[in-house]
């Protein structure tokens, strides 16, 4: 994007204002995926890292640090973590879910092979704990190391309770919080914790990560089933892969036993033929589950907004409370 271009979208603003870190987060990871010993590493991150992802999680580490006022050079460092730690799961998840594109390319497992993206994977979580440890913050090494093992359980738990209709909207809730908004919330909070504020400012940021990250989550799933161009996924996606999102959970909750025998049959046994998508979506408009799931995603979206804004004001913290209301936007 030219710099006399006006940037129309909140992570587009926020690209541009912190364009200088980010340059500096790009060529820190360049350094560190390298492997002198280990081409295929290299390979396999870049086929990844440099796929076009929008780099929010970095970039919401940065922002964070800046509008505590940090100067150092070490918010880049965990920016890079942040990085680091999501491409790894990518990769993993890829594998699990057997997956065949991401961002709209093959996926690497498919490229390469499951051993390759499983290892790169656990060179890439390797290398995250070398670039926090560089900080010499023991509580940055705290913050990011629950952050990873909180991403592994809540995969683990997926796994286990995604094509269980008795999974419940508190177990969704903790597998959300699990694969999606640790790593948003650690992101915001290592931000001030590097910086030196005070133990309020470091919360506020903790909370505007967390519900962040929920809402986004749930606002894709809500799309799942609405369609948008903006999740690069088609309609019905989860659906096909058997996932017990929450507008699903909140139509087995009022199904009746014809109803909860649909599900049962496409969720958990896999038995999907034509026209069940169709009368999914039947099922879940009637009974307005769609819009439930939308609103718990605006409720997230108020307690992210109203955390964000309990921070002293500056260009930064309204482009993330922007940022905010721009993942909620798509589903308003």
């Amino acid at each position: 994007m030219s710099l006399d271009q006006p940037a129309s979208k909140p992570h587009e603003r926020l690209a541009a204002a912190l364009q200088d870190d980010l340059a500096g987060v790009n060529a820190l990871i360049r350094d560190r995926m390298a492997s002198r010993h280990a081409p295929r590493i290299p390979e396999v991150t870049a086929h990844l890292v440099e796929a076009g992802g929008k780099r929010l999680r970095p970039m919401l580490t940065l922002a964070s640090a800046r509008l505590c006022g940090y100067e150092g050079p070490y918010h880049v460092h965990l920016a890079a973590t942040v990085e680091f730690i999501h491409t790894a799961t990518l990769l993993h998840d890829d594998v699990v879910d057997e997956s065949q594109k991401r961002r709209g390319r093959p996926t690497a497992n498919l490229l390469w092979d499951n051993k390759s993206s499983v290892l790169v994977g656990d060179y890439l979580f390797a290398r995250s704990f070398q670039l926090m440890t560089e900080t010499g913050n023991i509580r940055v090494l705290r913050i990011l190391s629950d952050a990873a093992a909180t991403i592994a359980e809540g995969e683990v738990l997926q796994m286990t309770a995604a094509q269980d209709l008795a999974t419940d909207e508190a177990v969704y809730l903790q597998v959300v919080r699990g694969k999606t908004a640790a790593l948003f919330s650690a992101a915001t909070e290592v931000g001030g914790v590097i910086a030196g504020r005070p133990e309020a400012e470091v919360k506020a940021l903790f909370d505007y990560g967390d519900a962040l990250g929920i809402a986004f989550q749930i606002v894709d799933d809500l799309l799942d089933y609405w369609g948008s161009d903006a999740t690069g996924k088609n309609v019905g996606d989860d659906f096909r892969e058997r996932k017990l999102t929450l507008p699903v959970i909140k139509a087995v909750a009022k199904a009746d036993a014809e109803e909860r025998a649909f599900w049962s049959r496409v969720i958990e046994k896999g038995d999907q033929g034509e026209g069940d998508l169709d009368h999914a979506i039947a099922l879940l408009n009637k009974h307005d589950t769609l819009e439930a799931t939308r609103q718990d995603a605006l409720a997230w979206s108020a307690k992210a907004k109203s955390a964000m804004l309990s921070l002293p004001q500056s260009d930064l913290r309204d482009m993330l409370v922007d940022l905010n209301d721009y993942v909620v936007a798509r589903v308003s």
